[in-house]
């Protein structure tokens, strides 16, 4: 079951999963919220639409930005809606 790992700490964990350009989507309820404060950086995707990103936080330290999801993306998307990602250094295995 792919896990979502930072700092020693499993931030997500789920067998539902949605892979999209290699990277494994988890789906909201598999997400523990605690480690996630809302971040104000958005970016676009043309096939995907506007991504927004939480910052990691672990144990007092920060990782900015390293995880991102689509509230509203583009119909060619739609299977990810709400669905997290990862990147910066989080290990998903």
């Amino acid at each position: 079951m792919p896990k979502a790992i930072w700092n020693n700490k499993v931030l997500a964990e789920s067998d539902k999963t949605i892979v999209v350009e290699g990277n494994h989507y988890f789906p909201p309820e598999a997400v523990h919220q605690e480690f996630f404060r809302q971040s104000t950086t958005h970016t676009v995707c043309s096939w995907k639409g506007t991504a927004s990103y939480f910052d990691v936080v672990v144990d007092g330290q920060v990782n900015k930005d390293a995880a991102w999801y689509y509230p509203t993306p583009k119909q060619a998307a739609h299977q990810i809606a709400g669905y997290v990602a990862f990147w910066r250094g989080v290990t998903v295995k």
